[in-house]
C-alpha cells in the first residue's frame, strides 16, 4: 500500500480551505440564491461570504441526495414487490378461471342430458359465496359439485386479496416516485445556485477554488497504513477497493464503478469484500457495530454530521477516503474534517 500517492501538501490545503468555510458557515444567510448587496465577490470578504455559501449548499444537496438515495432504493424495491404481487395475481386469475372454465364443463354435459342443475347455475355465477353461505341448500349438490363449488370460492377470495395487496402497493410505489421525484428536483435546484454562485467570483478565486476540489491527491505520498490493521478480511478488501477509487469523480445519486457519492462509494467498496450495505449514510450507521472513535480501524465507516448525512471510510494513519460534494473528486482527508457523528465497524 505504500505505492499510493498521498497528497501532503493538497491536504493541508483542503484541511485549511474546509476550516475558512466552516467557519463563515457560522454566519451564512439563509437567503442563498444570491450574496448580500453588501458584499461583492470581487473583494475578499464577499469571496469568502459567496465560499461559504457555496459550501452550505453543497451541504444541503447532500442532505438532499441521501434522502434521495434512501426514495431511490425504496422504489426499487417497492417496484420489485409490486412486480411479484401481479404476477401472484395473474396466477389467481388464472387458477379462477381455469376452476370456472371446469365447471361450465361440467355444466355443458349436464345440460346435453336433459338440462342444467340450478345449482350449477350458481356455481358459474360471480360471486357463489352467497349460495354457499346458506347451508340448507348445499344438499343439491353433489359431493364433486361442493367440492368444485367451493374450491371455486377459495380462488376468488386468493385472487380479491391480491388485487387489494397489489393496488396498495402500486399505491406505495407511485408515492415513493413522487418522493424520488422531490428530492431530485431539490438536489438539482441546490447545486444551481451553488453554481450561480461560484460563477459570480473572479476567475482566479473559481480556477483555485476547482484545483482545491478536484485534486485528487496523486503525484504525492498518501502515508502508508503502518502498524494501521484492518478489523476484519472484509474490511481489508473493502479498503482495497476505496483507495482505488480515488480520483473518480463526484456524481449525486452513484454508486460506481466510474462516479460515486458519500454513501455510494462506501456501499459499493464493501460489495467488492462480499458484504451489502445500505444505500445511504444514514442507513449505513446502523449497519455494524458501533465502536469509539479512539478505537477506530481501517475498514471503519465514520459517519459524519448529526444528521448522519455524509460518510467517510478510514484507511488508517488519521486518513479517510471519502466523496466530498460536486465537482470534487474521492480523495483523502482527515478523520477530523467535520463533526464525527458516530463509527460503525460493517
Amino acid at each position: 500500500m505504500a505505492s499510493h500517492r498521498r497528497p501532503a501538501q493538497h491536504g493541508q490545503r483542503t484541511l485549511a480551505g474546509v476550516t475558512v468555510l466552516s467557519a463563515a458557515l457560522a454566519t451564512a444567510a439563509a437567503g442563498l440564491s444570491a450574496p448580500p448587496a453588501s458584499a461583492s465577490p470581487t473583494d475578499p470578504a464577499g469571496r469568502e461570504a459567496a465560499l461559504a455559501r457555496v459550501r452550505t449548499l453543497y451541504e444541503q444537496a447532500e442532505r438532499a441526495t441521501e434522502k434521495f438515495n434512501g426514495a431511490d432504493a425504496r422504489t426499487r424495491k417497492l417496484r420489485d414487490e409490486a412486480t411479484t404481487l401481479q404476477d401472484r395475481t395473474a396466477r389467481a386469475q388464472e387458477l379462477v378461471n381455469r376452476m370456472r372454465g371446469l365447471i361450465g364443463a361440467l355444466a355443458a354435459a349436464q345440460y346435453r342430458a336433459g338440462g342444467l342443475d340450478p345449482a350449477l347455475k350458481l356455481m358459474l355465477s360471480e360471486r357463489p359465496d352467497s349460495y354457499l353461505e346458506k347451508a340448507s341448500a348445499l344438499h343439491r349438490l353433489g359431493a364433486a359439485q361442493a367440492t368444485h363449488l367451493r374450491e371455486l370460492r377459495g380462488a376468488q377470495h386468493t385472487l380479491e386479496t391480491q388485487r387489494r395487496q397489489t393496488a396498495r402497493k402500486l399505491a406505495e410505489l407511485e408515492s415513493s416516485r413522487r418522493q424520488v421525484a422531490r428530492h431530485k428536483k431539490h438536489v438539482q435546484h441546490k447545486l444551481a445556485l451553488a453554481q450561480r454562485l461560484l460563477n459570480t467570483l473572479p476567475m482566479e478565486t473559481r480556477a483555485a477554488y476547482d484545483r482545491i476540489s478536484r485534486s485528487d491527491g496523486r503525484g504525492e505520498m498518501v502515508p502508508d497504513l503502518g502498524g494501521a490493521v484492518p478489523a476484519s478480511g472484509r474490511a481489508a478488501a473493502a479498503v482495497d477497493a476505496v483507495r482505488a477509487a480515488v480520483g473518480s469523480p463526484y456524481a449525486w445519486g452513484s454508486n460506481g464503478p466510474g462516479a460515486f457519492d458519500c454513501s455510494g462509494l462506501t456501499q459499493w467498496a464493501y460489495s467488492w469484500a462480499g458484504v451489502w450495505l445500505p444505500r445511504t449514510s444514514q442507513g449505513q450507521r446502523g449497519a455494524g457495530r458501533q465502536v469509539p472513535l479512539g478505537q477506530v480501524q481501517p475498514g471503519d465507516l465514520v459517519i459524519y454530521r448529526s444528521d448522519a448525512s455524509h460518510v467517510g471510510m478510514y484507511v488508517g494513519n488519521g486518513q479517510v477516503v471519502h466523496a466530498p460534494h460536486p465537482g470534487a473528486r474521492v480523495r483523502y482527508d482527515p478523520v477530523g474534517m467535520m463533526p464525527i457523528s458516530s463509527v460503525t465497524r460493517p
